[in-house]
């Protein structure tokens, strides 16, 4: 039965009528196929002299013609079956009226009631009752009732036979009782009907919804079988391997990936396993069986490593923040303390220069170790990233000019040059503003400013919206690029080592990624964020 086009028919003799329009048709199919059936025995047995003694016996002629127009009816009642024009209503209407009016012609020319050719006319009743969604049983009762007594009314005060009024009123009473039966079935059909309609819209719904949440998942998702067909594979699997999401053998679309569970296989130890996609990205695999399936079917979830360092990165924040409350009063104490008494030996009026130089050096170093703690309370502080979705051209316009302005900043000191359009990108805008930040302080004090302007450009790279921040530092060695982002590794004698680290660490718990890249004539400090058109569910 079809639910996702469910057309309701009206009642041919009422405004209510419920019956699908597919299973009406089908109905009135069946009904016209028992019709001719019935009609071409009456027919074809009467013409070969092979009916009933009873059949046709008071009137030939009649029972003839009765029974001849009813088989023809019938082939032709076909016809706009077929073409299903008319409409429903009016065809189940004719149908029904042709057995009320010719039946009992064919037992008038039988003989009377007493044959028992009216008790066809209880099919029709019921017949008609279902065909019309019992909401018209009634009525065709009372019509059948009343052509059968008709008959036998026309009989006696014709004189053709003895009417039998006794069991006209019985087979009246039991057309009223089909009726009812049919009034009661076709309605616990309809309540039938409607449930299991609901059930498979919420089927159809829920189907829907886990298609969805599937697609849209972070993580990959991959069905495979042991002959490595993929039955089926979500966007994020696609993306994070680098292959198309039509692919249908694991063999040919990631021969890393088959080989690993061909591994699992041998060895179904639970557990992730890394990978190295043709995306340039690494993943973590994990495989499972869905179940006593058979053939057994598995499961494979791949994860990016943004999101596995993401969730490390908000544990050790955690980890952090409770380190650092628990040692930030008794290490600031003593440092207002040291700072204190500095300040009241350098008011001393005897001191020498020697002694207020080393007082000064005393000053200096307690500062340093206050900024240190405020740079490791500010990122203790940082918890679950608050993050919104921001058009990136036109938010990094405005952190770049209020950075100017609150730095008094010549506006030729930054080129802001934009690749692509408004690429929107999910991020914590205050987190975003805190890593420019840290990149134009930086490079404003080590990129040589002076010998050009300092290059913000906002492109695509690998698919995913980034910005760029270019100087023209001296080229960096390959020790130092892989120290940068450590906590405390500082190539100055004035720094904290934490700026880079902090901003790594903003950068991670956003889902976005912090990189350095020498290029010709300076370097490249990169932030890759998180594309907010590419539409995700976190679990």
């Amino acid at each position: 039965m079809d639910f996702d086009n469910k057309q309701i028919s009206p009642c041919p003799f009422s405004k209510h009528y419920r019956i699908p329009e597919n299973q009406a048709w089908q109905s009135l199919t069946v009904y016209l196929l028992y019709r001719l059936t019935l009609g071409s025995v009456l027919v074809f047995l009467f013409f070969l002299g092979a009916l009933p003694s009873s059949l046709g016996k008071h009137d030939p002629v009649l029972y003839a013609a009765a029974s001849s127009i009813y088989l023809g009816s019938i082939f032709f009642s076909a016809i706009p079956l077929l073409l299903r024009r008319p409409a429903f209503p009016l065809q189940a209407q004719l149908h029904v009226l042709a057995d009320l009016v010719l039946i009992p012609s064919i037992m008038h020319a039988s003989g009377g009631v007493e044959t028992g050719v009216g008790v066809l006319l209880a099919l029709s009743v019921a017949a008609g009752g279902i065909l019309t969604g019992g909401r018209c049983a009634l009525l065709l009762a009372a019509l059948a009732s009343v052509a059968v007594l008709g008959e036998e009314v026309y009989a006696d005060l014709s004189g053709a036979f003895e009417a039998a009024y006794t069991y006209a009123g019985m087979l009246g009473a039991s057309f009223f009782g089909i009726a009812i039966l049919a009034l009661v079935l076709a309605r616990r059909a309809e309540q039938s009907e409607a449930i299991a309609a609901q059930r498979g819209v919420d089927l159809a719904n829920l189907q829907q919804l886990n298609e969805f949440i599937i697609r849209h998942l972070q993580s990959g998702i991959l069905v495979i079988d042991e002959q490595h067909h993929i039955w089926m594979m979500n966007d994020s699997a696609a993306r994070l391997l680098g292959i198309s999401s039509t692919a249908r053998s694991l063999e040919t679309a990631c021969p890393e990936l088959a080989e690993l569970f061909w591994d699992w296989l041998d060895d179904p130890i639970p557990g992730t396993v890394g990978l190295g996609s043709r995306a340039g990205q690494p993943l973590q695999v994990r495989f499972t069986r869905l179940g006593p399936t058979w053939p057994p079917i598995y499961m494979a979830f791949l994860e990016d490593n943004a999101l596995y360092n993401q969730r490390v990165q908000q544990s050790k924040l955690a980890s952090l923040g409770r380190l650092t409350a628990s040692i930030a009063h008794e290490i600031r104490n003593p440092l207002t303390a040291i700072s204190h008494a500095a300040q009241l030996l350098a008011e001393c009026s005897s001191l020498q220069s020697q002694d207020r130089r080393l007082i000064q050096i005393v000053l200096d170093h307690t500062a340093r170790v206050n900024i240190v703690i405020e740079n490791v309370l500010q990122i203790s502080r940082r918890g679950q990233s608050k993050r919104e979705i921001l058009p990136l051209a036109s938010s990094l316009k405005k952190f770049l000019r209020d950075y100017r302005m609150a730095q008094g900043i010549h506006e030729k000191a930054f080129q802001l040059d934009i690749k692509i359009g408004d690429a929107l990108v999910t991020v914590d805008p205050s987190h975003l503003k805190q890593i420019l930040e840290n990149l134009f302080s930086n490079a404003l004090k080590y990129g040589e400013p002076q010998r050009g302007a300092i290059r913000v450009r906002v492109r695509r790279q690998r698919g995913e919206p980034c910005v760029e921040i270019i100087d023209h530092a001296a080229p960096i060695d390959s020790q130092t690029v892989q120290q940068m982002f450590e906590p405390f590794f500082t190539t100055s004698a004035s720094g904290t080592g934490l700026g880079l680290y902090i901003a790594r660490e903003l950068a991670e718990l956003n889902q976005a990624k912090l990189e350095y890249e020498p290029v010709a004539g300076g370097g490249c400090f990169r932030l890759r964020l998180a594309d907010a058109e590419k539409t995700t569910i976190e679990l």
